[in-house]
């Protein structure tokens, strides 16, 4: 048997995915910090019984989003966002980010980032020695993190 027949079903390859920042689409290599935890608040009342603390969910916490894309001559729209950054003054954008089925059209699941804004950027790692390509990062910090299986 060749794979034609397959008793259960492939895991998604996590390589074929699209980013949109605003009203922007991005090609990029990688994203990475899509995750979202609780605090755990622990409580005892000091006449319980019991020699062990209580705890239960406390506030919702998601990690900086990394984004990082190779980087091609005369586009610097990256460093160019990450400039707009003022005290207070910076569009806070919805960012889409897709994860796609072999057929490069259909997304199959979706997250969302809302209020997004750049915190950080880091251009390439220039070494003689290699031939990588040039990729630069931007890490974004946001105020929520949804996920959508379609």
């Amino acid at each position: 048997m060749a794979g034609e027949k397959q008793e259960a079903p492939w895991p998604i390859p996590n390589f074929h995915f699209s980013v949109k920042i605003g009203d922007s689409e991005l090609a990029c290599q990688e994203v990475s910090g899509l995750d979202t935890e609780y605090d755990v608040v622990e409580y005892r009342n000091g006449n319980s019984p019991s020699f062990s603390v209580n705890k239960m969910p406390g506030l919702k916490k998601t990690s900086d989003i990394t984004i990082k894309k190779g980087m091609f001559k005369g586009d610097s729209k990256l460093y160019d966002y990450f400039k707009e950054v003022q005290m207070n003054l910076i569009e806070r954008k919805t960012v889409i980010i897709s994860l796609f089925d072999s057929d490069h059209n259909t997304p199959l699941f979706v997250w969302t980032l809302t209020n997004a804004f750049p915190k950080k950027i880091t251009g390439a790692s220039l070494n003689a020695k290699t031939s990588d390509a040039a990729i630069e990062e931007i890490v974004l910090a946001h105020e929520g993190l949804t996920m959508e299986a379609k």
